[in-house]
């Protein structure tokens, strides 16, 4: 047994699980990892996140405490030992939103209103005080994987000076909580549950401080599900009227963000493909290029479109 199996099963012991029975969850483009746990009738989510990885299981644990303060249906920790990066997080469903559509696609545009409604609490939430903030700099500092690992003969400079002008022109100050990668897979679809807990939410760890639509566009643009154009639209409408917003500056600050967001993903997929031997996210670039390319069709993103455009062409070395 290595130091990690033994850490992970004091930690267990001590809070009065085992790992009998216990199934791997399916985890994301980080080193985190998760097992479902049984006990007796009840289950629980185990977090294994190694801090010599990287990862800080504090941040989770704060956001979580953060969201349901606020009538959100982020899961309860149950037990923590941070300085070993273990968490034991309430169940809160086995079917990921994605999953749940696959099967049965009629329901999308029910299900993504009722994140829409998600999205405009969050909109309204206090923010938990020392998150990052998305600044026009730190939005071009975003786009750094895409030159590292996608694009490197792009005019880096350039493209950083647009992006820049750009959020500090158009997007307005950052003032909303963002959990950042706010997409399907990442919530969880509770039936039996009534108004915004029938949204559970995951993978919120990076949490931060962004222009408004920035979760309405890691939501809408998903790199790995096509929305239908009902559902967009029902969310469309839910976000503007819910915030407050008009239609067309909303439509002009989706797409911004989802070039700005996209850009970095293809570089971040590139990274995992290349680097990383993930082979599983060829699959998703072209999906996320045709986010890209639609986005840059907006008018106010002419100049940005003219630099990147002629960089785009990725499906060979990506797919």
């Amino acid at each position: 047994m290595s130091g990690r199996d033994a850490a992970r099963e004091a930690f267990l012991r001590i809070a009065g699980w085992t790992l009998d029975g216990a199934a791997p969850i399916p985890g994301d483009a980080s080193r985190r990892s998760y097992l479902r746990l049984r006990h007796a009738e009840e289950t629980a989510i185990l977090m294994d996140a190694p801090p010599d990885t990287g990862e800080d299981t504090r941040a989770f644990h704060r956001i979580a405490d953060h969201l349901r303060g606020h009538g959100l249906s982020a899961p309860r920790i149950m037990a923590a030992d941070h300085d070993a990066g273990f968490l034991l997080l309430e169940d809160l469903g086995p079917e990921q939103v994605a999953d749940h559509l696959s099967r049965h696609p009629q329901d999308e545009v029910g299900i993504y209103t009722a994140i829409a409604d998600v999205l405009v609490r969050l909109h309204g939430c206090a923010l938990p005080s020392g998150l990052p903030r998305m600044t026009p700099e730190t939005a071009a500092d975003m786009l750094d994987p895409f030159f590292d690992h996608a694009a490197p003969n792009a005019p880096r400079a350039k493209i950083r000076a647009e992006v820049q002008h750009l959020f500090t022109a158009l997007a307005g100050p950052a003032q909303t909580l963002s959990l950042r990668d706010f997409h399907a897979e990442n919530l969880i679809w509770r039936p039996d549950r009534s108004g915004l807990d029938r949204i559970g939410l995951l993978d919120f760890q990076d949490a931060f401080v962004a222009p408004a639509a920035y979760d309405l566009v890691s939501l809408l643009r998903d790199a790995r599900r096509d929305v239908g154009v009902d559902a967009e639209r029902a969310v469309m409408d839910r976000f503007a009227v819910g915030t407050g917003r008009d239609q067309e500056p909303l439509a002009r600050d989706v797409a911004l963000l989802s070039v700005q967001r996209n850009l970095r993903v293809l570089g971040i997929f590139a990274r995992l493909i290349h680097v990383d031997g993930k082979p599983r996210y060829r699959a998703f670039v072209p999906r996320v290029l045709a986010h890209v390319r639609r986005d840059l069709t907006h008018p106010s993103l002419d100049r940005l479109c003219h630099l990147v455009q002629d960089h785009l062409d990725l499906e060979g070395q990506m797919t």
